[in-house]
């Protein structure tokens, strides 16, 4: 019986290391995909409004040992750079200063 919570003690731990070494790995590959030339460390408020629009775009890190991993925080990342690209070419087609400057090749 203590072998048995011996060896459950030993996995969690070993689980706490891995899963802590994958969220650290992830973050900082999220950082570094999200500015690379932002200039600046994230603020908190920049890493939450990110996580928020993971999460919008069908992202769920709550779900613990989820299978799907990592693609579906690929396809999460994938639909919010679609939207960000998106907002920037309708914001460029309103900003009349923007249309009058020639198209570059």
């Amino acid at each position: 019986m203590k072998d048995s919570q011996a060896h459950r003690a030993t996995a969690r731990a070993l689980f706490a290391i891995i899963s802590a070494t994958a969220l650290v790995a992830t973050s900082t590959w999220a950082r570094a995909q999200a500015s690379p030339d932002a200039g600046h460390p994230l603020t908190r408020a920049e890493v939450m409004h990110e996580l928020e629009e993971l999460e919008a775009a069908g992202y769920t890190p709550s779900l613990g040992d989820d299978s799907q991993y990592p693609s579906d925080i690929q396809e999460a990342e994938r639909k919010v750079a679609a939207m960000h690209a998106a907002q920037k070419s309708a914001q460029m087609d309103q900003d009349p200063a923007m249309q009058a400057m020639p198209m570059q090749k």
